[in-house]
Order: structure tokens, then C-alpha cells, then sequence
């Protein structure tokens, strides 16, 4: 049984704290945690955040919706109909059959085409391979100075290690304070998943501590019922002790070999750790039309999932399950491990890959047509811009429920050094920049033929959100108003735009605020400039990008050269497009689109963001 540890309230209640806080530090670390401000918890990974924004790790309670959320959707995967089910051919403790794109076995009659299955249930086995066996680790072992060196993160990749608690000078033939065997994994180069396996014998109940270098302790380990320990722990870079003791003795300084609360149960074990990066991988191929949205969880011994194309480039990789911030009407699977999504630019053959870890996994794969596609004859989504201010439930952004009035554009005109008079031609700007973003340029540029998107405002249209395919962008209100510290919010990030009806949040007062502060457009204005023009394309460009996660978008990274809609914050001067000067309204400015990029935090690979958004948008063929 492979399990992450809950049980802390089996321990101390100082260390019940320590670990429930290093839990948060490891979630941070896998881009799991979502951010919390003025009382509202809300996800990073939808929100456009501003430099210095004083965000924090979410509640327990938004940790355990999303959870809750991801529970939900593998539920409703299995109640949906049966997959065909796939089992690898290479045979299970051996490797090097399919680990390749050249080499990925092909899932047969699964796709969205008539008269194949939408639905695969891929098993296999991530081999073992050679596995070192290091003789027991001399006594005394019991602190961070006095650990075992393991030599994983260097050659190998896999060892296994028998050991014994209660042969030290502190178990129950010492003098009682507890045994406990520390082992060293040093210079973990990125974050890593390190797969822990103790099998204990003669009345052994192991329990198993991750400590960082310092003494801190990061995850606790145990399986009250069968008293061995399988897990993996994603690890930070860095230096990382692995300590094994018996059911009811721990430490209460790790680096203090004597500082243990009494020997607890005692036995000989074996530990097995593998650093998951490496070693060995399955590859499976798939054939998909131009606009399938692929997604696929995967559960048991493998951690982490990445899809390529034909050529081997890496399209997407994750090590976390991410398909909280789906849309609550996505049809994608989650729950597992790790989860990935895929909008398919063209027809073709894909590859969708589990690796990290070691044992059988289970992969599901579902394929579905995008959202609007599959609507009536003739239906188009329509996109609203809404200037006039709102009032919105922040329930929706993982808040309190608390209904929130938020000031219209006009609130803010004076900030920028606008009058009334200017704000029928600066949302006229705004609306230009839009349009070009997401419908001149997606159907252009884009690999959909049956493109389609209806743009409306506030100054020019009634409003509509309320009907079916309308989703909005409410432009105005504050960070206060709002409740939620960030300048950019939206509903969910929805591969296949399966939520036809959604919001986002764009807040006026960071990028209002007077200059020099980073996140104004103020700071970046240049002598001279036409204020409308430049304000219009900054706000139509962070209203694109607001719009492009519930088109099926995640964030790209801002820290390279690449403009791209869909950078996280952090990069201001690049979203609004000032050219190689610094400065926006002028000659240098730079055209801020959609396009391919690498991801941010939760991925690697390549978002090819353009097309994401333009089969986001079809027109019905029912």
C-alpha cells in the first residue's frame, strides 16, 4: 500500500506542528499550495499576481477542497463508463522495451473518432532494475551528523539497505531513550520524488521521518496496519535525512542521538529508496485529431506523467495533481499522482509517458472534443468585458461566499491621468486589444477552421452573463473590495473550455497605482506617450490573459525573453508590452500574443498557448 503519512496525531503535538507546517513548505514546493489574503485563500496557479504581494500558503480547509474536488472527478471518471483497458507488453521488472517516443507502444482503437473508445485504462510496471545492496549502517546512527550515507543523487539511482532498530546504545537493551537509524540522500539537484519502502519483520511497527539539514521535519511516514512504510515524498533541493524508528519512539532533537521519549517497538527491517527521476519509463503512443483535449491521471508506483509529439518534443510534464483548478463541469480525470492536459494543434500521433517512481501504475487516459464544439448548430461563446463594475461572490476564487461590490473603470481614470471624458475611447483601446488577441490573431495563426468568438462590452452591449455560453471579464474593484490580493483572478483554468459560463477578475488598483511602484503602468509609461493607447493595450492584455486560463491556458514563465499572454506576474514591463527602452507608447513597443512558451511552476515543457485558446472557441456543429 503506498501512502502519504496523515497520522500526526500520533506524535507530539511540537512536531505535530513542525510537520504540519513543513507539509505546507513541500505542497509550496510542488506548486500545490494556494495563496491566502485578507481572510480569503485563493489558487496562485489562476491568479496573475503582483510583485510583493503579501500571499502566504492557503488553509487546511482550501488544501482539502481541492482534494475533495480531485476525489470527486475520479468518481465520476469510473461511474461515466468502462475504459478499454491496455496492459503493457514489456515485461513487468524489465526495461528499455518502450522507453522512448521511437519505442511507445500504441493503445489501439482509443481516440475521439467514431467507433474508437474516448476511455483507456493503461497497467504496467516501472522495473526495479539493479538493485545495490549496502551492508547495515554501524551503530551509532541515531542524528543528522552520525547518518549513513546512501550515495543516491550520484551514480546510483536505487538502493536497498538492511538495518535494525533497537541494536543501538538508546533502544530497550540501552538505556531506553529510543533507537533511531538516520540515513543521508545528498545534493538533490531539483525537486525530486524519492520513493521510501521499509519492510519490517519480528514486531517492527516502522515509522519514518524526512528531516531537512538543519533538524526541521518535513514528512512522517507510517502504516499503522501493516507496520511497513511505501510512500513517495517529493524532496526540494538540497540535503535530506531519512530516519527509521519504531511505533512510539521519536526524537526530540535530531541532532541529539540520546534526546528520544523511550524505545518503542524494535525489530529488523529493509529500506529500499530510489531517487525517481530516473531509472525506468513506459511510453505509450496515441493517435488524436487536430482539437482533442487528452487528459490523463495516474495512479500506483509511478509519479509523474509527460505527453510529447511525434518528434519527442516535451509538450507537458507534472509531478502533482493540478486538476483542482479544472473547471467544475471538466470531464478530465484527476485524483492521481499527477495529472496532465493536452489541446492537440494538429493531427497526429502523441505520446503520453509514466515514469519516477518504481512498481505497477495505473494510467487513465480520456480524450473529448473542446467544449462549444459539441454545442448546438451555430453556437458561439461569447466573451463579455464588463467595465461597469459587479458584484461577485468570491466563493468562486475559493473564498468566503461573501458577496463583494467592486468599482467600475471610471473610479480609477484619475489615477493614469485620465478624465471622464477619456474613458469611452480607453475601453474602445481596450476592446481593440482584446479582439486582436482573441479573435484576429486565434483565427489566423490558429489550427482551428471552425473558430469562433462573440466580444461585447459594457459600453457598447447589455450585459448578458447569466445566459448559457457567456463568460465574463469584470474589469474594476480593488484588492480590498475584492478580498483577495492579486491583480488578476479567474474562475478556473478549463483545457476544452467545458465551463461555458465563467468570470475573471481584473483589479484596478496595483496597476494604477503612481509611479515608480512595479506593478503600475504609471512606471512604464513614456514621455509623450499616448496614455489611451498605451493603458488600452496594457489592460486588454491582462484581460486576455485572464481570459485565456478559462480557455484551457496555464501560466507561462515570465523569467525568460519570450512575451507571451499567459506569463505569470512578476514581469510587468514584458505584459504590457514595453519594448527593449522600458518604456510603453512608443516606437519599440512590443506586440504581446499568445504563442508557444515554457511553462511556470506546476509543468515543464512547452504551452503552446495560441492553440489552446483557438480550440477553446468553436463553432457548434450539433
Amino acid at each position: 500500500m503506498r501512502r502519504r503519512a496523515r497520522t500526526i496525531t500520533r506524535i507530539g503535538a511540537a512536531l505535530a506542528a513542525a510537520l504540519l507546517a513543513t507539509t505546507a513548505q513541500q505542497g509550496l514546493a510542488t506548486g500545490m499550495v494556494p495563496g491566502q489574503a485578507g481572510g480569503v485563500a485563493f489558487d496562485q496557479r489562476l491568479a496573475l499576481l503582483p510583485i510583493g504581494a503579501a500571499t502566504a500558503a492557503g488553509t487546511a480547509q482550501a488544501d482539502a477542497d481541492r482534494a475533495a474536488r480531485g476525489k470527486v472527478r475520479a468518481a465520476q471518471r469510473l461511474a461515466s463508463g468502462q475504459p478499454k483497458t491496455y496492459a503493457e507488453k514489456e515485461a513487468a521488472g524489465t526495461s528499455g522495451a518502450n522507453d522512448t517516443v521511437a519505442t511507445a507502444e500504441a493503445v489501439p482503437d482509443f481516440g475521439s473518432a467514431r467507433g474508437k473508445s474516448p476511455k483507456a485504462s493503461i497497467t504496467g510496471d516501472l522495473a526495479l532494475g539493479d538493485v545495490p545492496r549496502l551492508p547495515q549502517a554501524a551503530e551509532d546512527n541515531g542524528a543528522i551528523a552520525l547518518a549513513a550515507d546512501t550515495g543516491l543523487m550520484g551514480s546510483r539511482k536505487i538502493v536497498e539497505i538492511p538495518g535494525v532498530i533497537g541494536d543501538g546504545p538508546h533502544g530497550k537493551a540501552g538505556d531506553g531513550h529510543g533507537d533511531f537509524d538516520f540515513y543521508q540522500v545528498s545534493g538533490v539537484p531539483t525537486v525530486t520524488p524519492l520513493s521510501v519502502d521499509v519492510t519490517a519483520a519480528n514486531g517492527l511497527n516502522a515509522v519514518v521521518i524526512f528531516y531537512d539539514s538543519n533538524g526541521g521535519s518535513f514528512v512522517y511516514l507510517d502504516d499503522p496496519t501493516s507496520g511497513n512504510v511505501s510512500s513517495t515524498v517529493q524532496l526540494p533541493a538540497g540535503d535530506w535525512y531519512v530516519m527509521v524508528s519504531g511505533w512510539g519512539s521519536l526524537p526530540g532533537n535530531a541532532t541529539d542521538p540520546a534526546s528520544g521519549n523511550g524505545a518503542g517497538s524494535e525489530g529488523p527491517y529493509t529500506l529500499r529508496l530510489a531517487n525517481g527521476l530516473d531509472g525506468d519509463r513506459d511510453l505509450y503512443s496515441v493517435d488524436l485529431k487536430a482539437g482533442d483535449v487528452l487528459g490523463a491521471t495516474v495512479t500506483g508506483g509511478s509519479q509523474t506523467l509527460s505527453f510529447y509529439d511525434a518528434a519527442g518534443t516535451e509538450l507537458e510534464s507534472s509531478s502533482s495533481d493540478n486538476s483542482g483548478s479544472y473547471a467544475l463541469n471538466s470531464p478530465l480525470p484527476g485524483g492521481g499522482n499527477a495529472t496532465v492536459d493536452l489541446v492537440a494543434p494538429k493531427t497526429g500521433r502523441y505520446v503520453v509517458a509514466a515514469r519516477s517512481g518504481v512498481g505497477p501504475y495505473t494510467v487513465d487516459l480520456e480524450v473529448y472534443r473542446p467544449g462549444t464544439e459539441t454545442e448546438t448548430a451555430g453556437t458561439v461563446q461569447t466573451l463579455f468585458l464588463d467595465f461597469d463594475g459587479a458584484r461577485v461572490n468570491t466563493s468562486m476564487f475559493g473564498g468566503n461566499g461573501a458577496q463583494r461590490d467592486l468599482s467600475p473603470l471610471s473610479a480609477f481614470l484619475a489615477n493614469w491621468g485620465l478624465t471622464a471624458a477619456d474613458e469611452g475611447k480607453l475601453i474602445d483601446a481596450v476592446v481593440a486589444t482584446v479582439k486582436e488577441n482573441m479573435s484576429r490573431d486565434l483565427a489566423a495563426r490558429g489550427t482551428n477552421p471552425d473558430f469562433a468568438i462573440r466580444i461585447l462590452d459594457s459600453r457598447h452591449n447589455a450585459d448578458p452573463f447569466g445566459k448559457p455560453d457567456v463568460s465574463r471579464v469584470v474589469v474594476g474593484g480593488t484588492t480590498k473590495e475584492a478580498g483577495i490580493d492579486t491583480i488578476g483572478i479567474a474562475q478556473s483554468i478549463d483545457p476544452g473550455n467545458f465551463g461555458h459560463e465563467e468570470t475573471a477578475l481584473l483589479m484596478l488598483d496595483y496597476v494604477s497605482k503612481p509611479a515608480p511602484d512595479p506593478n503600475s503602468f504609471n512606471t512604464f509609461l513614456a514621455p509623450g506617450a499616448d496614455k489611451i493607447a498605451f493603458i488600452g493595450r496594457a489592460l486588454g492584455n491582462y484581460i486576455s490573459h485572464e481570459a485565456g486560463h478559462f480557455s484551457g491556458s496555464w501560466h507561462t514563465t515570465e523569467k525568460n525573453a519570450v512575451a507571451n499572454i499567459m506569463d505569470q506576474g512578476g514581469n510587468p514591463r514584458q505584459m504590457v508590452g514595453a519594448g527593449p527602452d522600458g518604456l510603453g507608447g512608443n516606437a519599440d513597443d512590443v506586440d504581446v500574443d499568445y504563442t508557444t512558451d515554457a511553462y511556470d511552476a506546476q509543468f515543464t515543457g512547452a504551452e503552446d498557448t495560441l492553440n489552446r485558446t483557438a480550440w477553446a472557441y468553436s463553432r457548434g456543429r450539433r
